[in-house]
């Protein structure tokens, strides 16, 4: 560490035995920030964690190694997660943050977490990473979190409605881990996301949610600056432990909060838009794949390894992974905006919403194959004749963290 980052260290260390005050936390209660405690609280404890937990990784040789198949040059400490999550823990529990609810999501992301630390360290296949995943789900679901799209009355709402809320969860878990291939962009777009869902919290008066938001929104930003340097590659990787939880933990709040009042189409219509990003990339791929003969079979979806996502095909339009984040970071920015303006919309102002989100990213994929296309066209003009693609290839500018994709 230089002398710089040393101070900057012992300073964070400073504000945060500040914070173990308990006057200090009757100050911020008393002014009407909590909020703010909870975020320096979460801030402060996972930059404090993250270089704790890097050792600890490097002396257990729990490291990401250069390969092949993959595209960082030096070997990077995993197990970022692993602060990510004691700082969130903390942060709920100093702030006594507990319901069924929250503790039923709780007990899941811990699940999760678990199980993403064992990949971390010895290997986990997608099946038991996706039974794990299902069991974590099903814990959140039974505490009470539960999406209501299929009306009571209905026959079967219950299952139905049960089935809908593992595939967001799942659906979204995954997501966020499959984002966690370029320096900084899943926690960066974790910060994002957290920022625009604790805006909707306190816009709708739901208190707890905003806290729980903000806190994630506080661990994010703690690790950034080990992740998304101003230079050089990033010094540990969040792992399976971090992007998994993350994830997880970000589609329950999605479905704990109550983002209208006796509108469904509004309420569904704001996570829709703050999770749009995620969903389009995982609803893209999967598309794109099973049309291209790549995956044939669920198994073969759950364990293929691909540079496909968005943020490789931006990486190959930017020419450049910080640009391709940046890109990334602005426009979850831009769906989240959209966002906090739903308050008082109605179902109309809602589905234009939608097509509005559909119509942006649509031309971001147009971009993107235009780009790809070109490139295409270039490179066979330049090859001699006989010679086929594969030899003349060249691997585009890529991120620094190893390749993840599946479960």
């Amino acid at each position: 560490m230089t002398p710089t980052g040393r101070m900057t260290y012992y300073t964070v260390l400073g504000v945060f035995v500040a914070l173990l005050v308990p006057y200090t936390k009757g100050l911020f209660s008393a002014w009407g920030l909590r909020w703010a405690y909870i975020l320096g609280f979460a801030f402060t404890l996972s930059y404090l964690l993250t270089p704790i937990v890097r050792s600890w990784a490097s002396a257990l040789n729990v490291v990401d190694i250069p390969s092949a198949r993959k595209i960082h040059a030096e070997p990077t400490p995993l197990m970022g997660g692993l602060a990510i999550y004691i700082a969130f823990v903390c942060a709920m529990s100093a702030n006594f943050i507990f319901t069924t609810e929250v503790t039923g999501i709780l007990i899941g992301s811990t699940i999760i977490a678990i199980i993403g630390l064992t990949d971390d360290v010895v290997g986990v296949g997608a099946r038991t990473k996706l039974i794990a995943q299902i069991i974590a789900t099903v814990i959140v679901i039974a505490s009470g979190v539960s999406l209501i799209l299929i009306p009571r009355a209905w026959f079967g709402s219950t299952m139905l409605n049960g089935v809908l809320t593992m595939l967001w969860i799942i659906g979204l878990t995954n997501a966020m881990n499959f984002f966690d291939g370029m320096d900084g962009l899943a926690p960066g777009l974790t910060a994002v996301i957290s920022f625009f869902m604790g805006v909707l919290a306190f816009q709708t008066n739901q208190p707890f949610l905003g806290w729980m938001a903000i806190a994630i929104l506080g661990v994010s930003l703690g690790f950034l600056p080990y992740n998304f340097r101003r230079s050089g590659p990033a010094t540990i990787f969040l792992g399976d432990t971090g992007s998994t939880f993350l994830g997880f933990t970000l589609a329950c709040l999605a479905v704990l909060g109550e983002w209208a009042h006796n509108n469904p189409i509004v309420s569904l219509t704001a996570p829709l838009l703050i999770f749009s990003v995620l969903i389009f990339d995982m609803v893209h791929t999967t598309v794109a794949r099973f049309y291209t003969g790549k995956v044939s079979t669920f198994r073969e979806w759950l364990e293929f390894t691909g540079k496909d996502h968005m943020h490789h095909r931006l990486a190959e339009v930017l020419h450049n992974q910080r640009h391709s984040v940046l890109f990334i970071l602005l426009l979850a920015s831009c769906m989240g905006l959209a966002s906090t303006v739903l308050r008082n919309a109605g179902t109309r102002d809602a589905l234009l919403l939608i097509a509005q989100a559909v119509v942006i990213l649509l031309l971001v994929t147009i971009l993107e194959n235009v780009s790809r296309r070109r490139k295409q066209e270039g490179a066979k003009q330049q090859r001699p004749s006989g010679v086929p693609d594969e030899e003349q290839s060249t691997p585009m500018t890529a991120p620094n963290e190893p390749e993840k994709d599946a479960l």
